[in-house]
């Protein structure tokens, strides 16, 4: 029998035992023979490995092999500390993205179909902090309903694509949006390139945004207003990951300043709808994942916003931009962790504000700053299906620093502190239930209780 169909079915044979060891794996509660016996099966596999590495077995049959043992001592990692939650994102996420979104990866070849989608009641309170009426009106809103389609050529390309229909009817206010579209090119596990309408990496929402796979029945505001999440625009660049280390990095179109305001830079996105592309922007992101459960690292975006924006003299506003965020999640049986800050800097602010015609208060902020931590525990943590209470406080103020001789507006330094629950019956199902409390420095915060639906298959 030749070398090349030895060294097939011996890895053909550990990939079959790994699979079955990966079976027999149970999720929680594993005693400590069973523990014990499973690391000296990944020790013996880890072993077999390097035989048929000198054997010469083919390479990528190799990297197959040793993917699927790197689960498996995750695994076994993970039951020596009794967790329910396997890592600090989601089962089945990848390349940056939720479960449902990445789902064409798992494919062996051809389309692949999935979604999302949340319904919320928002009810406000009838007065503000200073007593005076708030003048909100109770609103119950099918927020978006997401399709997400992909298509696998082969092992190599792979085309993904969300498609947003946004408030149930584009006759009243809605939209129907592209919130990516790409092709990737899957080369290895450290080095993988991606073109297209990209969600950028920055903070915890843009990527990570099915309503399954974060507390709150709203966003934080950190990430709507300062990272102007849903974010994407049209760009290129790689992904991967390297030893306990992942990360991503684009170049792309950048922000357009014409749509910053006094409340934050969310009006800034182009979206890749006709984007201007005068100026453009790097974005990257570095996450650690050594410690199971733990994912920390910071992302940052800078470039130029002005995109061919002059001031009264007829003179280019370069408006640089950058935004920088640190985070944290951190998961632990039935606890889950995860705290964000945020920063952006403006300049070329106070020739901005004149294009723009802002006056007095509105000037757009020159320092923007934003921060939340957040914690919530499972109390049927190990079971099919999970009940979280949970707790938010969040700080942002989109006025931290403004131009001399201009003013700030005391309403846009706030405090947001949310209590909630949140209900999975099944992990594609999950309701969520919280109050915030809200103040500002002009004490006309407005308090709301929060009540979602969402889904994701």
């Amino acid at each position: 029998m030749q070398l090349c169909d030895i060294c097939s079915r011996c890895g053909l044979s550990l990939i079959l035992l790994i699979g079955a060891l990966l079976i027999s794996v149970p999720t929680v509660g594993a005693d400590e023979d069973t523990t014990q016996r499973l690391e000296r099966e990944v020790a013996e596999l880890r072993a077999l490995m390097e035989e048929l590495k000198n054997a010469g077995l083919a390479e990528e049959r190799l990297a197959e092999v040793e993917k699927r043992l790197e689960v498996l001592a995750v695994e076994v990692e993970n039951l020596k500390m009794g967790e329910a939650a396997v890592t600090a994102t989601v089962d089945g996420a990848r390349a940056g993205l939720g479960p449902a979104a990445s789902k064409v990866y798992g494919v062996d070849r051809g389309v692949s179909v999935g979604g999302y989608g949340e319904a919320l009641l928002e009810v406000f309170d009838d007065t503000r902090e200073d007593g005076s009426p708030s003048g909100k009106t109770d609103q119950f809103d099918m927020l978006r309903g997401v399709l997400y389609f992909g298509y696998k050529f082969d092992d190599r390309f792979v085309f993904n694509s969300e498609i947003e229909f946004e408030h149930a009817s584009t006759s009243k206010g809605g939209s129907a949006s592209v919130e990516f579209a790409y092709v990737d090119y899957l080369w290895k596990e450290g080095f993988n390139l991606r073109a297209g309408l990209v969600l950028l990496p920055m903070g915890w929402i843009n990527e990570l945004h099915e309503p399954t796979v974060f507390l709150g029945a709203n966003r934080p505001r950190s990430e709507r207003q300062i990272i102007p999440t849903t974010w994407r625009e049209n760009g290129v660049g790689a992904h991967g990951a390297f030893g306990d280390f992942d990360y991503r990095t684009y170049v792309v179109n950048g922000l357009y300043a014409s749509g910053f305001s006094a409340s934050g830079l969310r009006g800034g996105r182009q979206k890749g709808a006709k984007a201007k592309a005068e100026d453009f922007a790097w974005v990257g992101r570095l996450d650690y994942t050594g410690v199971p459960g733990l994912t920390a690292g910071f992302s940052a975006y800078m470039g130029d916003s002005g995109q061919d924006l002059v001031d009264g003299q007829g003179n280019s506003i370069a408006v640089g931009t950058k935004i920088l965020d640190l985070h944290v999640d951190y998961r632990y049986q039935g606890l889950q962790f995860r705290g964000l800050y945020t920063r952006a800097e403006v300049d070329d602010v106070v020739r901005l504000n004149e294009a723009l015609g802002f006056e007095g208060s509105s000037s757009v902020g020159e320092t923007l700053v934003g921060a939340y931590i957040e914690a919530g525990y499972d109390v049927f943590a190990g079971k099919r299906s999970s009940l979280i209470p949970y707790l938010r406080a969040e700080w942002i103020n989109t006025q931290e620093e403004v131009p001399d001789g201009w003013m700030s507006d005391p309403a846009n330094d706030q405090q947001i502190f949310t209590l909630g629950l949140a209900y999975q019956p099944i992990e594609q199902l999950i309701v969520k239930m919280d109050y915030q409390k809200v103040t500002n420095q002009a004490e006309t915060g407005i308090d709301q209780v929060g009540l979602s639906m969402g889904y994701i298959f």
